[in-house]
C-alpha cells in the first residue's frame, strides 16, 4: 500500500501538486505525510499541511505511532487545528476542511462506511477530483 501512496503522491507532483494535506490519522494518514517528508527532502517546492481535528489528537496511541505523529508535526510546514475541542463531528469538520482546501484528493479506500467515504463523497459533492487506491 505504501507503494501505492508513493505512486499516486509523486504523480501529483508531475502534475505540478506541490503542497499535501494529511488528516494525520493513526495509519495510512501519518504514513502518506511521511512519503510527502521523505520526497521534500529532494525536492523542497513540497508542503506538507497537517490539520488536525481537534486539540489533544494523536497524543495518546500506542505501537509507536504517537511519536510518528509528533515527528511528523515537529517537520510540517504548518499545523492546523480545525475545532477548539473534542467532539465526533470534529473528524468530519478537518475532513471537509481539508476537501475545501484541495485541488484533489488521494485515498487509500477499502469500501466500508466510515470517515474515508464520507470524506470521498464529500469531494465528489464538491467537485473536487478523487484518486482512489485499493486498501
Amino acid at each position: 500500500m505504501a507503494k501505492l501512496l508513493e505512486a499516486e503522491i509523486r504523480r501529483a507532483i508531475d502534475s505540478g501538486h506541490t503542497t499535501f494535506m494529511s488528516g494525520m490519522a493513526k495509519g495510512v494518514d501519518i504514513v502518506a505525510a511521511e512519503i510527502v517528508l521523505h520526497l521534500r527532502a529532494q525536492d523542497p517546492r513540497l508542503k506538507l499541511i497537517c490539520a488536525l481535528p481537534h486539540p489533544g489528537f494523536g497524543q495518546h496511541w500506542l505501537g509507536g505511532w504517537t511519536e510518528r505523529f509528533q515527528q511528523v508535526l515537529d517537520w510540517a510546514d504548518l499545523e492546523r487545528t480545525i475545532c477548539p475541542a473534542f467532539s465526533r463531528a470534529s473528524y468530519q469538520a478537518r475532513n471537509e476542511w481539508m476537501v475545501c482546501h484541495s485541488d484533489m484528493v488521494i485515498a487509500v479506500f477499502n469500501g466500508k462506511p466510515g470517515g474515508t467515504k464520507n470524506t470521498l463523497d464529500y469531494a465528489k459533492k464538491n467537485g473536487v477530483p478523487c484518486v482512489l487506491i485499493n486498501g
